[in-house]
């Protein structure tokens, strides 16, 4: 059989279990995997590295158009290749007019197309009033919808918000008939607002008042008042970025109980802490906040019973100037942690090389399950047939993450300065190298645009 790329000698990672052997690529598909003798014109020597597949980031905000200073498509596809991430589920909003129309959704697809280095889906977005929006949204491709239940937004005309109760209710009813799912932001959004209210009133503006402003308590309410909304509605549920193992807790019970919903969280939420917050500063400010060990403890404790579906980054960028602190006052922070670039290389480090999740596991979050939660089809496994989207991670190589190392439109990280006990060496998308370590990237993005092959509803 003549192939077009042969990558040899590496530890495949399949979800029948770790193959040593080789792996053959044709047309941008994988067409065989094991001991294979096949003629290639490309030869990728992988000994002693990690063929994996590489990560479905379901998580990444892309601020184009309108606030291409924060990241926009090159920037912010760049540093996903570079950290082995080659499909990625965008959100609707930070990006100016937010994708919350039909005509927006097409137009940030175009932007998207020639633009970006890895293959995207997008979300639609539900903000108040815009229920007549969902169903030409699913129309135009939609992945999933995302919605906020805390307070988000500008005064900026085009701007996303989030909903209340009673247009999360009318949203939920209009999803359903889509067969998407909805992703919620779960935080209370009166609670976070009051108590940050207080403590700034109080003048405790410092990081520990911020923490204490958006507790667990604030995520764990939410969660469970979506839960109805979604019961009552018959609406598919995704929680984003759910940072408690007793947030997560509710999800499964629910799932026991027959619902129909998923959550994800975040590598930082895996790797970082309140500890970690107050030593690094503004760069790690995010929302839900970090968390305390015992609490992260306890959140692993959910990722390894199997409860978790994705591990995403929540690439959250800004400019430098909006993560500064001049007034020593936290709350006017930009919150949001740039750490899309750093998916494989650091959670396979807390994850793999702790002896926490086996490879099976590590492939399940990152890749596979995201895949399947969105509707990719071919994305995600390395199996004969899939596109053939593949990360090569060395587990030998250990690295202190510079800020000249990063892709970022602004290479700001708060994992900067962290060392990291492995490192993606190369990432292929259908079979195309698109990030080799120590080269530079071509010129012409080969990106393609994804739709959620799962819709059962009125969409499909």
């Amino acid at each position: 059989m003549q192939v077009t790329t042969m990558i040899k000698n590496g530890l495949i990672v399949t979800p029948m279990g770790v193959v040593n052997g080789d792996l053959a690529i044709k047309d941008g598909k994988i067409a065989a995997i094991g001991e294979l003798s096949s003629e290639a014109k490309e030869v990728i020597d992988a000994h002693g590295q990690l063929v994996l597949p590489g990560m479905v980031d379901a998580h990444v905000h892309i601020n184009e158009p309108g606030r291409s200073n924060w990241e926009d498509y090159h920037t912010g596809s760049q540093a996903l290749a570079a950290g082995g991430t080659t499909s990625m589920v965008v959100m609707p909003l930070n990006a100016l007019p937010a994708r919350t129309t039909a005509a927006e959704f097409k137009r940030h697809r175009q932007i998207a197309e020639g633009k970006s280095y890895i293959d995207f889906a997008l979300y639609g977005g539900l903000v108040p009033d815009n229920q007549a929006e969902i169903g030409p949204m699913a129309d135009a491709g939609a992945a999933g919808y995302k919605g906020f239940m805390a307070t988000t937004g500008s005064d900026e005309p085009g701007d996303f918000h989030n909903v209340d109760d009673y247009d999360l209710y009318r949203g939920m009813q209009a999803i359903a008939k889509t067969g998407l799912r909805l992703s919620l932001h779960a935080e209370n959004a009166v609670l976070t607002d009051r108590l940050a209210a207080d403590a700034i009133a109080h003048h405790h503006t410092d990081i520990q008042a911020y923490i204490d402003s958006r507790t667990p308590m604030v995520e764990v309410e939410a969660v469970r008042r979506a839960l109805y909304l979604a019961k009552q509605t018959g609406c598919k549920l995704h929680f984003v970025h759910l940072s408690t193992g007793e947030s997560v807790r509710e999800v499964h019970r629910a799932q026991v109980e027959g619902q129909d919903v998923t959550c994800e969280t975040c590598v930082h939420y895996l790797t970082l802490t309140t500890e970690d917050f107050k030593r690094i500063g503004p760069l790690a400010k995010c929302s839900p906040a970090l968390r305390t060990p015992a609490v992260q403890a306890d959140l692993w404790r959910e990722v390894q019973a199997g409860h978790v579906n994705a591990v995403t980054s929540d690439h959250s960028p800004a400019p430098v100037e909006m993560k500064a602190n001049p007034n020593n006052n936290i709350f006017e922070v930009w919150g949001g942690i740039s750490g899309a670039q750093n998916n494989l290389d650091l959670f396979y480090d807390v994850a793999v090389k702790s002896g926490r999740l086996s490879l099976q596991q590590f492939v399940q979050l990152t890749a596979a399950g995201p895949a399947k939660l969105f509707g990719l089809k071919g994305k995600g496994q390395l199996t004969v047939g899939a596109d053939a989207d593949i990360a090569l991670l060395d587990p030998s190589q250990s690295y202190t993450l510079r800020a000249e190392d990063l892709y970022y439109k602004n290479p700001i990280s708060a994992y900067v300065g962290r060392q990291i006990h492995c490192r993606v060496t190369r990432t292929l998308l259908r079979g195309k190298t698109i990030f080799e370590l120590g080269q530079d990237f071509d010129e012409q993005p080969t990106g393609q645009f994804l739709k959620n092959q799962n819709v059962t509803g009125d969409a499909k």
